[in-house]
């Protein structure tokens, strides 16, 4: 039996599953790395396929009582955490992170694949679970696109300076980024239009791929990549959420790439609220 309630930018989900008594034999850490696994590359959910997406974040002021179904608003008020969205899944049976994890998959792909939530927090009594996601309002003073973009590249550039592994792929140190202003300007239009138009994509809503844009901005480039985040209220953790996602990590670690644009955008009606976009190239 599934019971949805969905308010207005927060959500309540609960699902009673039935599973054969077993030992314990996980914990709620784990739930939260199959979760960001799932979330690290592309999947299909019901008609739509996300894209890959950053790791949510382990906040302790959204562990919330596994058996409580009180209001989360209130909760989270309570734990000082200030929501911008918030949505709650409820599970009843799980024995283990792995059986809870295929009863989201099946269930509740579409909250745990949305690029709004940042945070996370599961809790767990016995065989009764409550994984909490959300997206905080936007805590930091940001600097004007330019600057936060300025100071992006500095630190892809400190972490292209050291050798990483992203995912199953081995990358060795390679050479910094320089700022390519036409790049820039087409990150800059991108994140606008995504914040402004409430989605979150490579392609934008005329179908325009981020070589297609680049092309149209003026770069000719042999070589293009981006990345985009949504939700993060600073530069750092933005990199962060990148550096731990395989395929951003490769694009920041790439020595194909030779220079970089970069910039935020922010619209306080849409669901992320900040919009950011990388653009990577070789001329």
């Amino acid at each position: 039996m599934c019971v949805i309630s969905t308010f207005m930018r927060l959500g309540a989900l609960s699902l009673g599953l039935f599973f054969a008594a077993g030992a314990m034999a996980s914990d709620e850490s784990q739930l939260i790395d199959s979760i960001n696994v799932y979330r690290a590359q592309s999947q299909r959910c019901g008609t739509q396929a996300s894209l890959e997406l950053p790791p949510l974040t382990a906040d302790p002021r959204l562990i919330l009582p596994a058996t409580s179904s009180g209001d989360l608003q209130q909760a989270l008020a309570q734990r000082a955490y200030p929501m911008v969205s918030v949505q709650a899944i409820s599970l009843g049976g799980p024995r283990d992170a792995q059986s809870a994890m295929t009863a989201i998959k099946e269930s509740f792909c579409q909250v745990v694949l949305d690029p709004q939530f940042i945070d996370v927090g599961v809790s767990r009594d016995g065989s009764q679970w409550r994984i909490v996601l959300a997206r905080p309002l936007l805590a930091s003073r940001l600097g004007d696109w330019q600057a936060e973009g300025q100071k992006l590249l500095g630190m892809l550039n400190t972490a292209r300076s050291q050798a990483r592994q992203c995912g199953g792929q081995s990358f060795g140190a390679t050479a910094p980024l320089s700022w390519n202003p036409t790049l820039a300007a087409v990150a800059q239009a991108h994140s606008h239009s995504m914040a402004n138009n409430n989605f979150f994509d490579h392609k934008d809503r005329d179908g325009h791929t981020p070589g297609d844009r680049a092309e149209l901005g003026g770069y000719i480039g042999s070589a293009i990549g981006e990345n985009i985040a949504a939700g993060q209220d600073t530069v750092r953790k933005v990199v962060d959420g990148w550096l731990a996602s395989p395929g951003h990590c490769a694009n920041i670690m790439s020595a194909q790439y030779r220079e970089l644009g970069a910039a935020y955008a922010t619209d306080p009606k849409s669901d992320a609220g900040i919009y950011w976009t990388a653009m990577f190239g070789t001329q």
